[in-house]
This record gives structure tokens, sequence and C-alpha cells, in this order.
């Protein structure tokens, strides 16, 4: 049995839980795999659930979880960020991104700690490392001196909600889908909209109480957290995303935009040109790639949906389970 923490199912927390949940739904079902996670009702079709509440996250990474593993003796155990002490059993890694050693600022001083401590000591004593893109392997062999060989790269994937309307037409606005944190810049896509004369539509987790005031504050409509058929949505009839984040681990936001047909304006973070090459316009005037986008909607919006079928889940979980495989 293959066991994989998927405790960030139904908690909202975007690019780490739409993993779990796009990596579980694809796996291959000849392998036996089950999920720990507290939302059974979550847990795909094939995959067995089990269930393990978790009123505090330290205990039940630190005792709880630890204690159910010896307990089901799997053969392998799959976890995102950090591998609890006490494992019965080789452990694989998933990487997201190594955003809280480039910048200070993407989180706060206690939670940016224990991240500095808790991932570089995970990922060396994990049997091997999923990294979510190039640019992520490369943070993790350059700043943790992981082997190169120790790690796979999984690129993430637009689930298969995402794709385009049946029209493409669009309702006017720009899209801003993300956190509403320094790191991602969102004042940024409110100074682009103001330059072309759009509305900015902000969707993402509110993280920051005083950028969330000055979106407002600038005409922005700041929805927070969206059901996904209304994300949906939002990509389909947007003119454009947005996209200024400064560092990315992959950039799921443009390919989710790009498989609905959206165009793509964004800064030239390492893991943004990796995903989108030239299907979208990478640049640091983001008011003037807005334009450009705009200006050449059409051919973008193309370009962007051919590029989006390079990246599936199908061909992430197969990697993954290859890994699986070798350890297992």
């Amino acid at each position: 049995m293959i066991v994989v923490d998927a405790d960030t199912l139904g908690r909202r927390r975007t690019g780490d839980e739409t993993y779990v949940r796009e990596l579980l739904r694809s796996l291959p079902r000849d392998l036996d795999v089950a999920a720990v996670t507290r939302r059974p009702d979550l847990v795909p079709d094939g995959i067995r659930p089990i269930e393990l509440d978790a009123s505090v996250q330290e205990l039940r990474m630190l005792w709880t979880l630890p204690r159910l593993l010896r307990r089901l003796r799997p053969s392998l155990a799959h976890f995102v960020h950090a591998i609890p002490p006490g494992l019965p059993c080789p452990a694989v890694l998933t990487v997201q991104d190594l955003s809280f050693e480039r910048d200070p600022t993407v989180m706060g001083p206690r939670e940016r700690l224990i991240f500095k401590t808790v991932v570089p000591r995970s990922a060396r004593r994990a049997a091997h490392v999923l990294a979510i893109s190039e640019r992520t392997r490369d943070d993790l062999v350059e700043l943790y001196g992981i082997p190169a060989g120790k790690i796979t790269v999984t690129p993430l994937a637009p689930a298969a909600e995402f794709r385009p309307a049946g029209d493409d037409g669009d309702d006017g606005y720009l899209l801003f889908v993300s956190a509403v944190e320094p790191r991602k810049d969102p004042l940024a896509a409110l100074d682009a909209a103001r330059a072309v004369g759009r509305p900015l539509v902000v969707v993402g987790p509110q993280r920051d109480a005083s950028l969330v005031a000055a979106l407002r504050a600038g005409g922005a409509n700041v929805r927070g957290y969206v059901a996904e058929d209304e994300l949906v949505r939002l990509y389909q009839r947007a003119a454009c995303l947005v996209h200024p984040s400064r560092y990315e681990g992959f950039a799921l936001t443009p390919a989710e935009a790009m498989a609905c047909g959206t165009p793509v304006v964004a800064r030239p973070d390492a893991a943004v040109r990796e995903l989108v090459g030239d299907a979208g316009v990478l640049t640091d005037d983001i008011a003037a790639g807005v334009a450009l986008a705009l200006a050449d909607r059409p051919r973008y919006r193309a370009a962007g949906l051919e590029r989006a079928k390079r990246f599936t889940w199908a061909e992430t979980a197969r990697r993954t389970a290859d890994v699986y495989r070798s350890l297992a």
C-alpha cells in the first residue's frame, strides 16, 4: 500500500489542495493507494480514504500521523513540504517551491522559520523528491544540495474543468487569480487595469489586509475564494489574466487561464517562462503587456490553448507512479 498525505483536501489551500486532489484523481488504479485526510468524502473513487482528524497541525505531524503510519505499515508514503518523524517506510516528498528562501515577504517570521527548518531536512530525508518545475528542481540543487538524480520533475496541469467557453468573447474585465500578498504584486495588476481603462476582478485568499484595502480603494472587485465552477467562468469571460508575481514554483494560474483560452500577461519569472513560453506576453511592464495582449487577443488565445495541451495530470501521475514503483 502507498499512503498519500491528503490533509489539504477541503482546506482551501489553493495550489497544495489542487495538487493533491488532481494527483489522486489521475494516479493509475492498478496501484494500491490510500489517502489520509480529515475529509474522506473528498477522496476520489478508486483511492482508499483513511480518516484522520487534526485540530492541531503540529500534533498531527509529530504524533498522530506517524502513529497511524506505524500501524498501517505502508510500503511507501508521500508528503507535500514536510516529512513527519518516525516513519516505518520510505518517503516521497513533493516540493512546490522555495519562495520562502528567496523572498522574506512571502511568510511571517515564525512560519518562514518553520519552512526553512523543515523543508530542507525533509528533502534530505526523502527517498525521492518530486519538484513541480525545473525551476524548483534547480533551487533544490542550488540551495539544499539535493542531488539532481534524486529529483523528478512532475509539472502541474490545469484540471479538466478548465476549458474554453462556447464562444471566444469576453466581458471586458482583467482577472487576477492568486493570493493577495506582496509577492504576487496585485497592485501592479490594478495599475495595469487603470492604464488600459478596464475593471479588475481579484480572486484568491486575502492574506494581506492592507493590500486588500488598497485594491478595493482603487476600484478592484475583490472576490476572495470562489468555487471552481465560478473560477472557470471568470477565466472564460476575462479579457486577459494579469499575473505580476515575482516568484513562482510552477505558475498554475497561467496554465488554467491558457486552458480556458484566456491570454496571459505575466512577469518573466523563470517558472512562468518555463510554462508559458511564447504563448503569452512576458514583461516587467505589465500595463504595456496588457495593451499588447488586448490588441492581439485572438493570437494569444490560440497560442495559449495550444501551449496548455503540453501539461496534463495524466502525465504528472505517470511520472509520479514511476517513482512509486521504483521505491515500493
